[in-house]
């Protein structure tokens, strides 16, 4: 009998699944403080659904065996999406929902084989707003999302910012046939992929020059008016980043605006969000997201209503940049109530109920404990917070 789960599932101990739950209610606050009502899209899904009209890699899908085309959804906007154009067609516009689940993903492992990786998502969705009122909504909510998750200025918290559109005419000017591949390039940060391409050598210049162009939002858009000159789509995103400034300042979450920044999924058909930290080794990104108005089309929105942005959170990377390995949760650690005679069960019970009637986390230890110090002793090696001892 196999003793270890599948190959990238995993077992998750008591603390992991408490710290997983606090951090989804209060994000599922905020949503709710903001309007957000909370949908449970399903596990299993068409291939159809799930590859997104092609914005999924295939091989990005876990399939089923099943007579159907069917598999475990790699992430939670498609679904919604579908259900929002279907079975929740008739509610009024704005759709605002919000969702929390495991997503699966699949991919290749070191030795060539199938593997699973299974996460937790918590993250909305906004539907059915064209205009970019929409976009600083979302911007807005993942920051005040972000304040409720208690980062610290340790974290060095980086809320990226890049827009499919504005990317998409920077390179209009390249031939048909070669924008594909110098967006991939750019996005990749790939500066020999970008050598390698059959340009004129001042549209290289050009696209290692746009490759570098990432920082202050000020800056940067200055110096894409600069190669765009006036644009309607550059005012927008201009106008949304100056509303969300001065809450990312008061939060100390830095904003940086990469026009060459694209997200792992190919999902995105406007502005595209990512909120990176600082973990104990390397950079961690803890939200992403942006609009989807495309794939909302694919589903059967009408033109008018064919919208969609939204961000999903990463729950697991977040409870571990939090609460790194080794480190003492006071929150979530219960009181140890014991007791020296087996006669004083009964009053360690009712001492029991009281803790829990104040809210506060505690456990019995069910035996007769013959010394307060082997109690402490039991209650440390435990994890607990404290010692209620009865003799």
């Amino acid at each position: 009998m196999a003793l270890q789960p599948a190959a990238g599932a995993r077992d998750l101990h008591p603390r992991q699944v408490d710290r997983n739950r606090q951090l989804c209610q209060r994000l599922a606050a905020v949503y709710r403080q903001w309007g957000y009502q909370e949908v449970a899209p399903p596990m299993v899904e068409r291939l159809d659904t799930l590859e997104a009209g092609g914005g999924i890699a295939e091989r990005e899908v876990m399939r089923l065996t099943a007579e159907e085309p069917l598999g475990l959804r790699p992430e939670l906007t498609a679904s919604i999406a579908r259900a929002a154009c279907t079975r929740l067609a008739d509610r009024p516009r704005p759709l605002r929902l919000w969702a929390e689940g495991s997503t699966f993903r699949s991919f290749t492992g070191d030795g060539g084989g199938q593997r699973l990786s299974e996460r937790l998502q918590s993250g909305v969705e906004l539907l059915g707003v064209r205009s970019a009122a929409a976009d600083a909504e979302l911007m807005a909510l993942l920051l005040a999302c972000s304040e409720t998750l208690g980062l610290q200025a340790s974290h060095q918290p980086r809320l990226l910012v890049g827009h499919h559109g504005v990317l998409s005419a920077l390179l209009d000017e390249l031939p048909a046939d070669q924008r594909s591949s110098a967006r991939q390039a750019l996005s990749g940060f790939d500066p020999l992929a970008i050598a390698r391409l059959p340009l004129a050598q001042a549209q290289i210049e050009r696209l290692q020059e746009l490759m570098r162009l990432r920082g202050a939002p000020a800056m940067v858009l200055s110096q894409l008016r600069r190669h765009l000159g006036e644009s309607p789509l550059i005012d927008e995103l201009a106008a949304a980043l100056e509303i969300v400034e001065p809450t990312a300042a008061r939060l100390g979450i830095g904003l940086q605006l990469d026009p060459s920044f694209q997200p792992h999924f190919d999902l995105y058909d406007g502005i595209v969000l990512k909120l990176v930290c600082l973990g104990a080794e390397a950079p961690v990104e803890i939200a992403s997201g942006g609009r989807y108005d495309a794939l909302v089309g694919r589903f059967g929105a009408a033109a008018s209503e064919a919208a969609g942005v939204g961000f999903g959170f990463s729950i697991e990377d977040i409870r571990d940049l939090l609460l790194r390995p080794g480190a003492r949760d006071p929150a979530g650690r219960p009181v140890l109530v014991a007791y020296g005679q087996g006669s004083n069960l009964a009053a360690a019970l009712e001492a029991l109920a009281g803790l829990h009637g104040q809210g506060q986390s505690a456990e019995l230890l069910p035996e007769a404990c013959p010394s307060r110090e082997e109690a402490e002793a039991t209650a440390q090696r435990r994890g607990c917070s404290a010692l209620e001892w009865l003799p």
